[in-house]
């Protein structure tokens, strides 16, 4: 049995076990505990611990566990209503305060038992290097220093590494080791345009780049993408009618569309920009996960970038784990210093241990095993995705087929309901992601996006298929129900 299942079920045991005690009243022991659950003493440990959270036992070192005494009354509810008014007054503010963050969690949370995940936004756990990220850890850890502060910037090493992958003439004098991807960009957007202001996007874009902006008072703007990524005269109409000093865009393998911007719009984008007097945020957060087809990648954008147009996001999340958190601001000229305050006002610095481990890590020889399993992996998973929507749901249309990344962007049958077919899709037992958080504005179309990295494997993408194709008969059958006349 999975061990965080066995930890699960040893504390509900537990729990229901608790009223035998009264309160002070002492526990087994842990290692009565073992011996009568069968399980690990590390389940035990564990388990014990999530009660002690809970505040239903009371652990003492070297004594044991004990029922914890009765909890006291809970406060009566206040009155709340008073903050409806206060979030609402904008005053003279350009654009409302709320923040939607459901684009971002459809991709975070994690779906009921039983249900195919082809929503999720990171690799499966089969997939991520844990082995080799615990190694990494752990001699991260032994390292002299390991546990103080940090340089604000970033460890030299890591900002270094960072600026290789780059390329070009980036330098490491010029990244800033940030907390995540989501982080960097919320960075470089609270400091390159004021509240009130607008920024150009991709439309469709990551929702949440999105989130991002509005919760910053930005106003989205979209700007068409196409095969070939962002159409660049599209881009230069959208800066004269809005005069935007932004633009943030995804070249390589974009989400949603798996688009790569073609050779000959690379440059137009960057003369267009500067032209502009404006910046171009890349996040380039799919570098790693190139597919095993892929052939040789374009650089990033601000490889080819002396003028300092483009700050550039990279991240090692995707390519690990949702929880190792470690990317990369990278930028030229003063808008690097403004990085760099507003970085550390925000989150002072990135834990020195994680950076340590980052070191580890990416310089162990797990790590290009690792990079060539997972593109092994990537290709024969939307492999087997493409070939079963073939088969079984060829109405769904895939203009794009990518080589990198870890999802298919679909456009429904014209005058599908999103929000009907992704409820069928729940209820019959597959979780998907609906097209419109991807879109600033109207969606010319329904969408869905699925991606193929979250499942356990092939056998459940091929079972995913088969769910949603119940769920578009369910669909079907709806909307011919409803168009029925009544006799």
């Amino acid at each position: 049995m999975h061990e965080r299942s066995s930890v699960g079920e040893l504390a509900d045991r537990l729990r229901r076990e608790l009223d035998r005690y009264s309160p002070g009243g002492k526990l087994p022991s842990s290692r009565a505990l073992v011996e009568r659950f069968r399980v690990s003493p590390v389940t035990v440990s564990r388990a014990l611990a999530q009660l002690a959270a809970e505040g239903l036992v009371v652990t003492r070192p070297g004594a044991g566990a004990f029922r914890a005494g009765p909890r006291p009354a809970p406060a009566p509810a206040g009155d709340t209503s008073w903050q409806e008014v206060a979030l609402s007054a904008e005053g003279a503010d350009l654009v409302p305060r709320s923040v939607d963050a459901s684009g971002v969690t459809v991709s975070l949370a994690a779906p009921p038992p039983g249900v195919v995940e082809f929503s999720g936004g990171y690799l499966h756990s089969s997939l991520q290097p844990e082995r080799a990220m615990s190694a990494a850890l752990a001699r991260a850890a032994r390292r002299p220093g390991a546990w103080g502060r940090p340089p604000l910037e970033g460890l030299p090493e890591l900002r270094e590494w960072f600026a290789r992958a780059i390329g070009g003439a980036v330098t490491a004098a010029e990244v800033l080791v940030s907390a995540g991807g989501q982080t960097a960009l919320t960075t470089a957007l609270r400091a390159l345009a004021p509240p009130g202001a607008p920024v150009l996007v991709e439309s469709p874009t990551y929702p949440g780049m999105l989130a991002i902006a509005r919760s910053a008072g930005l106003r989205p703007v979209p700007v068409p993408v196409d095969p070939d990524g962002v159409r660049p005269e599209l881009l230069a109409d959208a800066f004269r009618a809005t005069g935007a000093r932004v633009f943030v865009c995804q070249p390589l393998f974009q989400n949603p569309t798996g688009a790569v911007l073609a050779p000959a719009r690379r440059g137009e984008v960057l003369r267009i920009a500067r032209e502009a007097g404006a910046f171009v945020v890349e996040d380039d957060f799919v570098r790693r996960l190139a597919h095993e087809d892929a052939g040789p990648l374009p650089r990033p954008l601000a490889a080819d970038d002396p003028d300092g147009v483009v700050v550039h996001v990279g991240s090692l999340t995707k390519a690990t784990s949702p929880s190792f958190r470690v990317s990369a601001l990278a930028a030229r000229g003063p808008v690097l210093e403004r990085l760099r305050a507003i970085q550390v006002v925000d989150t002072f610095f990135v834990p020195r241990p994680l950076q340590e481990a980052a070191l580890e890590l990416v310089g162990s020889p797990a790590w290009p095993r690792h990079l060539r399993a997972v593109a092994a992996e990537l290709r024969s998973r939307r492999d087997t995705l493409t070939t079963a929507l073939a088969l079984d749901l060829p109405e769904l249309a895939l203009p794009h087929v990518p080589s990198g990344g870890y999802h298919l962007w679909l456009r429904l049958p014209d005058g599908t309901r999103e929000p009907a077919f992704t409820a069928a899709a729940l209820r019959a037992g597959v979780a998907v992601t609906p097209g419109r958080p991807y879109f600033s504005a109207e969606p010319p179309a329904p969408h869905i996006r699925l991606s193929f990295a979250a499942a356990a494997g092939a056998e459940e993408i091929a079972e995913g298929v088969r769910r949603l194709r119940s769920a578009r008969d369910e669909v079907l059958a709806e909307t011919v129900r409803h168009r029925t006349p009544r006799l």
